[in-house]
Order: C-alpha cells, then sequence, then structure tokens
C-alpha cells in the first residue's frame, strides 16, 4: 500500500532523519518530488537511508557513473531531485556512511553552502534590481506598477535573507570541521 506524504524540509540532515525514522516504521521511499514523499510498506528498519547533493544534474556522465559504481556496491538509487540524489541500503548489510573521511565531508558541506549561496544572491541581487526599478518608475510617473516592483523586490530581499539564514548552519559545520581536520593534521 502507497502513503503519500506533503512536508517541506530545508534541512538535508533532518530530512535524512526522517526518512530513517520512517523506516523504523516500516515505510519505504518509493518515489519524490518536491515536498510529496510516496512510501511503500515494508518491515520495520528495512532500508538505512542517505542524501546526497551531486557535483552535477543526475543526468551527467560522470554522475551516472558514479550511481553505478553505488549500486554495484549496494546502494539503491531510490530517487533524485534537481542534483539531491536520496540513497537507500538494506539495513542488515550495516551501516550506511558515504562520507566516511572529514576532508569527503567538508567538500559535501561546501558544495550545499554554494547552492544556498547562489540561491540567496540570486534574490537579493534581483530584489535589489527590483525596488531601484520601481524608485526610478515611481519618481518619472506615479503608476502603480512600480509599487509592484518595490513589493516584489522586498518579498525578494526577504527571500535572499531566509537562504542566508538556512546557509548559516552548514558554514558553521564547515568551520567546525575544518578546525577538526588541522587539528588531526
Amino acid at each position: 500500500m502507497k502513503h503519500v506524504v506533503r512536508k517541506l524540509i530545508w534541512d538535508y540532515e533532518k530530512e535524512e532523519q526522517w526518512l530513517n525514522e520512517m523506516s523504523a516504521k516500516g515505510m519505504a521511499l518509493s518515489e519524490l518530488s518536491w515536498c510529496k514523499y510516496v512510501f511503500t510498506e515494508t518491515p520495520n528498519n528495512e532500508y538505512t537511508y542517505r542524501i546526497e547533493l551531486l557535483d552535477n544534474l543526475p543526468d551527467h556522465p560522470d554522475s551516472i557513473k558514479y550511481i553505478k559504481f553505488l549500486e554495484e556496491n549496494g546502494i539503491d538509487c531510490v530517487s533524485t531531485y534537481m542534483r539531491w540524489v536520496y540513497l537507500r541500503k538494506k539495513s542488515v548489510e550495516g551501516p550506511f556512511d558515504i562520507y566516511t573521511d572529514l576532508e569527503s565531508r567538508i567538500k559535501h558541506y561546501k558544495r550545499i553552502n554554494r547552492l544556498w549561496k547562489s540561491v540567496m544572491w540570486l534574490e537579493l541581487i534581483l530584489g535589489l534590481f527590483n525596488v531601484m526599478i520601481g524608485v526610478i518608475n515611481y519618481s518619472f510617473s506615479s503608476q502603480n506598477l512600480s509599487m509592484v516592483n518595490v513589493i516584489m523586490g522586498g518579498m525578494l530581499i526577504f527571500l535572499g535573507l531566509v537562504f542566508l539564514i538556512i546557509g548559516a548552519p552548514i558554514r558553521k559545520k564547515i568551520k567546525k570541521l575544518q578546525l577538526e581536520n588541522l587539528i588531526i593534521e
């Protein structure tokens, strides 16, 4: 039987934890799209899940090669969403960690940080551009369209700040892992 859950999760680690909690309840992820998770019933804890942000889109030759490598090692690719890949492995096969060393974990967090930063800068630049257009239009003519630009610009700037806040924990983790790496070296 299929179960559909609609949920928005910004933190991939919390999403991963939630997927493993669902697995503990006997629900295996079978499909995924934006804010929509489809589960099928399975024995409790049949799978352990991991989520990874790829360097490229899943249909890129390097990503295809990497996913095939994972599948050859007993790891299933359940679904992909943009550059995110949702992986699972049978729990009975033991622990499932993608990043076993600090350097690879740091690289993964940096990829995620670049994603949040790009979205943040895009939102901030488009927002500022819209505000400037609205102010310029309002100066030369008192059209309602200029207020729409200012309001949209304000919303985009707000979204940019939201992405700045969302990315803060990732930046902290990067600094912590880099410090650990320095201590080990």
